[in-house]
């Protein structure tokens, strides 16, 4: 079930249970999980592409023995605001895995989320190619974490 904002992603979740946050490029999947309460973030792993079904399944293996509770894809708006090409082709991605899984998917405005992890990595002072190594985990982090704080706050408005 693909939810169109995050009060109906919400309504769709269990009371507890880790999430995903996906960063879906071209070459890879960044995966970050939260934690059962969903409150942190932790970048998890980079799945290198190789199509659909595949990388799918992977994320499905990942769902069960995570006993995932959801799915939130970073969506990449132009920063006009207007949805290009990688838009559409993650809203693709979203209808067909959830025409595989019965768990709720939502989207998450990804805008800089790679900006910041860039920048967190290099703060962090990592080599280029360990930079390179971490940047999609790390988006889904941020990605996943924007998600999360959104959630509570929703949570702390309705008590």
């Amino acid at each position: 079930m693909i939810c169109a904002t995050p009060q109906d992603f919400a309504a769709a979740l269990p009371r507890d249970g880790a999430i995903a946050g996906l960063d879906l490029g071209t070459v890879t999947i960044g995966v970050a999980l939260s934690d059962l309460r969903r409150r942190v973030a932790t970048p998890f792993e980079t799945i290198r592409r190789k199509k659909f079904t595949l990388d799918a399944q992977r994320l499905l293996d990942l769902a069960q023995a995570r006993d995932l509770k959801g799915f939130v894809l970073g969506l990449p708006i132009n920063m006009d605001g207007s949805e290009g090409p990688r838009a559409q082709s993650t809203r693709a991605f979203a209808r067909n895995l959830s025409h595989l899984t019965d768990l709720p998917i939502a989207f998450w405005d990804e805008r800089l989320s790679t900006v910041a992890a860039e920048r967190m990595l290099l703060e962090a002072d990592l080599s280029r190619k360990r930079r390179a190594g971490m940047i999609d985990n790390v988006a889904a982090g941020f990605i996943l974490q924007g998600l999360l704080d959104r959630l509570g706050h929703l949570e702390d408005r309705n008590g």
